[in-house]
């Protein structure tokens, strides 16, 4: 039977006035996996293990460089040239002791990208290219896995979150991979933002506290400061989780990474 320390009860206090202490024992069974932990995942992994999450799972094989450090705020000048996973579980332990952090310096693949699936009880998308986002949405709805997505681009960014066999998947809304920039322009804020909804939307799916965004995509623009809510269904020819027959709305979204 889990329970909560004396610690772990004062720790967590205010957010345990919110969904009590059963979603805090909630967030302590959960094992949450991060796939990149950079400007996306370093936020996010960050609240999650702020959050008391049982365990964290960081997948990135990337080494920490100078152009990061404007916006991926685990790292710091002195750590450029390591490997962002190791320096991340490094960082969320010194935070939070009481948090399992796991880490692997792999690129994700075809090969591997079941068994990092198969650990976690949902995926947060920190990643930052359509390719691999595409691989981890298929193995998500293949094994009923929730997957939150999430983009930027300068000043604007997307959420969705994908419930396997409740919303839409990722490639139903954007059906083939998008045209990628060799180099995306970010405002640092802009990750921090989607990175934020992302875990409250993780929050809210583990602990089953308030309404998950199923069904709708969440534009952010953060030039204007204006947030969009647009809807969005399964689309029954979609190659991964089609023979469902409901409306289907495109939305090019090629700016997005």
């Amino acid at each position: 039977m889990v329970i909560l320390s004396r610690d772990e009860v004062e720790r967590y206090d205010r957010q345990i006035m919110i969904f009590g202490a059963k979603g805090q024992i909630k967030l302590k069974e959960a094992r949450v996996a991060v796939f990149g932990v950079g400007g996306l995942g370093s936020v996010s992994s960050t609240y999650l293990a702020a959050l008391g999450v049982g365990e964290l799972i960081l997948v990135d094989h990337g080494r920490v460089e100078l152009s990061n450090l404007n916006r991926q705020i685990l790292y710091k000048t002195s750590d450029i040239g390591k490997f962002k996973a190791e320096i991340a579980a490094k960082r969320l332990k010194e935070l939070n002791p009481s948090v399992n952090v796991k880490y692997f310096i792999e690129e994700i693949n075809e090969r591997n990208v079941y068994r990092f699936v198969g650990e976690a009880d949902l995926i947060i998308d920190g990643l930052d290219n359509w390719k691999t986002r595409f691989l981890v949405n298929k193995a998500c709805v293949e094994l009923n896995k929730p997957f939150i997505h999430a983009g930027v681009h300068g000043a604007y960014g997307q959420l969705l979150v994908v419930i396997p066999g409740k919303s839409p998947c990722l490639q139903c809304i954007i059906p083939t991979i998008p045209t990628g920039e060799r180099k995306i322009p970010i405002l640092p804020t802009t990750p921090a933002v989607l990175a934020s909804l992302q875990v409250t939307e993780a929050v809210k799916i583990i602990t089953s506290y308030g309404k998950p965004v199923v069904g709708k995509l969440i534009l952010y623009d953060g030039y204007s400061m204006n947030f969009h809510e647009i809807p969005v269904s399964r689309r029954e020819n979609c190659p991964v989780c089609g023979n469902f027959h409901q409306k289907h709305i495109s939305i090019p979204l090629t700016k997005i990474y």
